[in-house]
């Protein structure tokens, strides 16, 4: 188990924390798609907005803490790396909606449906996985979530590929195109950010074993 005095501030719960934040905005991407409407995409995107800030104030705390800190559990290069890497996947998300709200889209396809369900559930095992960070001496469990994830992301990956296949054979119009392109990257980068923290937490277990 990673070294903490009683005192200190608990960097393992602050990761927790953050991961909320993106478990929050995934679940808010799945119902704003779900039950789509272009008149409330404003007050949605102000809504997921606020989860993001929350989010960014949560990580600035959390570095801040580490400035002062004189031994910190482990490595501060590597606590600034996964907190900044676990804020990128809330950001990612954010900016799913809000690219949605910049190319004027009037209706959800069923593939980005899919791709938000599957953004939530790596955000739920991104989130299972920064619980058991602390105790990686139960390595077996944590390795686990680690398979989890990856398998989330060759899903993400396959609906990626086949979704481009489909998006150049099929469409005529360049704007569209673009549009379409555009948007199905985004939420594709969403689940390679949850593969990048399971690698990152997986890394630095390595490092501490």
């Amino acid at each position: 188990m990673f070294s903490r005095k009683n005192n200190d501030f608990d960097y393992f719960k602050a990761f927790i924390s953050l991961s909320e934040y993106s478990l929050r905005a995934a679940h808010f991407l799945v119902d704003s798609l779900r039950e789509f409407a272009r008149q409330k995409l404003e007050q949605r995107i102000r809504e997921m907005h606020d989860i993001e800030n929350s989010a960014d104030l949560s990580k600035h705390n959390l570095i801040n803490k580490l400035a002062r800190e004189f031994l910190p559990p482990i490595e501060r290069e590597d606590i600034v790396n996964l907190a900044e890497k676990i804020d990128d996947v809330t950001d990612f998300i954010e900016d799913v909606l809000l690219n949605i709200n910049i190319f004027n889209v009037q209706s959800i396809p069923k593939q980005l449906l899919k791709f938000a369900d599957i953004i939530l559930e790596c955000c739920k095992f991104m989130k299972q996985a920064l619980e058991e960070f602390e105790h990686f001496k139960k390595f077996k469990k944590l390795h686990n979530i680690f398979i989890e994830i990856n398998n989330l992301e060759e899903i993400a990956d396959k609906l990626y590929i086949n979704e481009m296949k489909n998006l150049y054979r099929n469409t005529t119009n360049p704007v569209k195109l673009i549009i379409w392109r555009d948007l199905i990257e985004s939420m594709e980068k969403c689940c390679d950010a949850c593969e990048d923290v399971a690698n990152i937490i997986e890394t630095i277990v390595m490092k501490n074993m």
